[in-house]
């Protein structure tokens, strides 16, 4: 009965509004995203275990900044784990950063 609601629910909701309770379920259980950097075609660094991306707000006016924000494990030996001595860290993106992807963690 639950499970009909919901899909009842979600049927009267725009696509931006269900994009929206997507992300905010996502918020609240994580994921397992991997961001990594590259100059050309060669990885160069790695940050793994990130809950979410961050975009940056304006404390005076609330506008968005040119940059995102967030918590990984920096994989200083790229081999996609948390290894003894990597540690959480803090990072930021900048919008004018080269070539960068994040994605879902396959593990």
């Amino acid at each position: 009965m639950l499970t009909g609601f919901v899909a009842i629910f979600l049927m009267g909701c725009t696509q931006e509004q269900q994009n929206k309770i997507g992300r905010e379920i996502q918020n609240w259980t994580g994921t397992n995203g991997v961001l990594e950097f590259y100059a050309g075609d060669k990885l160069v660094r790695r940050f793994i275990h990130i809950d979410k991306l961050s975009t940056a707000m304006g404390t005076e006016d609330g506008k968005p900044r040119p940059y995102r924000y967030g918590y990984g494990v920096l994989d200083e030996n790229l081999n996609m784990q948390a290894d003894p001595g990597e540690k959480k860290v803090y990072f930021e993106v900048s919008d004018y950063a080269g070539n960068y992807i994040f994605f879902e963690g396959p593990r």
